[in-house]
């Protein structure tokens, strides 16, 4: 599947913060979720910094510069608050970049910092460049909702979720080997219990798509709520571990749901034929 973007198509929702001074690699290794100090040029990764409670305030990407480090992410000023809190005297400079966009291609852009979408490859290529190198132009959504890959801004408020209900351990979005950083006990403890019960999963639906956060049911048993969608076919935050023991077909509103389990999901999980 191709995600049939050309030219780039800017993500007006996403913004820049650039971090320069030594160490700046090293620092925010130790505050978030992803893996940092080890990129190489032409990487990038994607994470969150957490609540010291574990749940998302905010999602990124993070990619190295020559001299800089570049955050792509969804609320710059509310990040850029928060990380000035933890700079304490750490020699940084942290500044919202205004003259940069964030954008989304199906082939290798030729424009600013390039690099592979860190989450699911099939996503394509994003670049930090300058925004009026980038137009607005559809697909971006449309893909990620297929490939089953929640969008932060779009289908959460901050503090409401844990990075195993949006997957962020299913792609690299959580290193569990580098050591501490913002939230790391509850994550930690999260990933070796087993208790993370709620997953973002892709959906279709017969029928009219419901609005998001409608529950999704099976008969009088709460199975989850919707999130985004696009046309026919959406996004679900769903109790796995419910999902099994159904006896009749999911409803959310006046649609029938069919949950899908995508091609990078690496934990395995019963789908009754009813809920296919």
């Amino acid at each position: 599947m191709s995600l049939e973007i050309n030219p780039l198509q800017k993500l007006a929702d996403r913004q820049v913060i650039s971090i320069t001074g030594d160490g700046a690699a090293a620092w925010l290794n130790n505050l978030v979720t992803c893996e940092v100090a080890k990129l190489a040029p032409g990487q990038a990764s994607y994470g969150a910094l957490l609540s010291p409670q574990g749940k998302i305030l905010f999602d990124l990407f993070v990619a190295g510069d020559v001299e800089r480090v570049l955050l792509d992410t969804g609320d710059a000023e509310g990040l850029l608050k928060r990380l000035l809190i933890y700079r304490l005297r750490a020699k940084l400079e942290i500044t919202i970049d205004a003259a940069l966009g964030v954008g989304v291609s199906s082939g290798k852009p030729d424009i600013g910092i390039v690099f592979t979408d860190p989450r699911v490859a099939e996503m394509g290529f994003r670049t930090i460049a300058a925004k009026d190198a980038l137009v607005d132009c559809n697909g971006y959504d449309d893909r990620r909702i297929k490939l089953g890959i929640a969008d932060y801004i779009s289908d959460f408020a901050a503090e409401t979720v844990f990075p195993h209900e949006v997957n962020l351990d299913q792609f690299g979005g959580v290193s569990f080997s580098k050591g501490c950083y913002v939230g790391q006990e509850v994550v930690s403890r999260m990933q070796h219990r087993g208790t993370a019960r709620n997953r973002v999963l892709p959906v279709r639906f017969d029928g009219t798509p419901p609005k998001p956060k409608t529950e999704i049911r099976c008969g009088d048993k709460l199975i989850g709520e919707t999130l985004s969608t696009s046309g026919q076919r959406g996004l679900a935050l769903v109790r796995i571990d419910r999902l099994a023991d159904i006896s009749a077909p999911l409803i959310a509103d006046s649609a029938t749901l069919h949950v899908e389990r995508p091609d990078w999901f690496k934990i395995d999980f019963a789908i009754p034929e009813m809920a296919r």
